[in-house]
């Protein structure tokens, strides 16, 4: 099975870990909130490769959802996936959430925004393009960069044609409004497309490892807390 990975998928309430081979997912595990520990990952790894008669240095590698969605959880798989890699010395591949969750859409979703909540008002939002030519199976989807700002600001202005996916969904469905199209299930990403959307890219390298951090393009709420408090004229945290 050397063409087996390991995939960790920890944005959302629910983790999610499993092993992926070409053809699908061959084996799969999910953790709720209160045993999303790096204690628990590691021994669910274990059982999934014993249970596949693999030992670690046997896999292809790991990859990773990066984000955005909630920090904890997100920090809990990156650090376990580091961890991982760098002990059975496998490649890591890094995959952003919000590309995962694309590949999830149907094939007419040619404009595609991909959201999650920021909370207090802040929706995190990517747009996706693509030809609509089967774009799900073959990764074709075009992307521009992710962004974080105020749902009032931004989803508004979305065209008519423009499909909505992603766990904010229901959240901002008030600013979504009747004019575009919601992507009704799959909204949070799967092994799978986690699996299909870190195909798509390279692993990271040695020094790109030990500097992996949640794709979070805010401060934990511990720190925008502390930077509320700080005395005025103290200099702004750069995110």
């Amino acid at each position: 099975m050397a063409d087996c990975w390991l995939l960790l998928e920890t944005s959302g309430r629910t983790g999610q870990l499993g092993l992926a081979r070409t053809g699908g997912v061959v084996a799969s595990w999910r953790l709720d909130e209160p045993r999303r520990l790096a204690r628990d990952l590691a021994g669910i790894v274990r059982s999934m490769l014993d249970e596949q008669k693999l030992q670690p240095r046997e896999l292809a590698g790991v990859m990773v959802s990066v984000g955005p969605g909630s920090y904890t959880g997100l920090r809990v798989g990156i650090a376990s996936a580091k961890a991982f890699a760098y002990a059975a010395g496998c490649p890591l591949i890094a995959v952003p959430t919000f590309a995962a969750i694309a590949l999830q859409a149907p094939a007419a979703a040619t404009d595609l925004w991909v959201i999650a909540d920021g909370l207090q008002g802040m929706v995190y939002w990517q747009r996706f393009a693509s030809t609509g030519e089967n774009a799900c199976a073959t990764n074709t989807f075009h992307s521009d960069k992710l962004e974080i700002a105020r749902a009032a600001d931004v989803l508004p202005i979305a065209p008519p044609d423009a499909w909505f996916t992603g766990p904010g969904v229901a959240a901002f469905a008030e600013w979504i409004g009747s004019r575009a199209t919601v992507v009704e299930v799959d909204r949070e990403p799967s092994l799978l497309s986690l699996y299909r959307a870190g195909l798509a890219r390279s692993p990271v390298s040695r020094e790109e490892l030990f500097a992996l951090e949640p794709l979070y393009l805010r401060g934990s709420s511990a720190e925008e807390k502390a930077q509320t408090n700080e005395p005025r004229g103290t200099p702004a945290v750069r995110r």
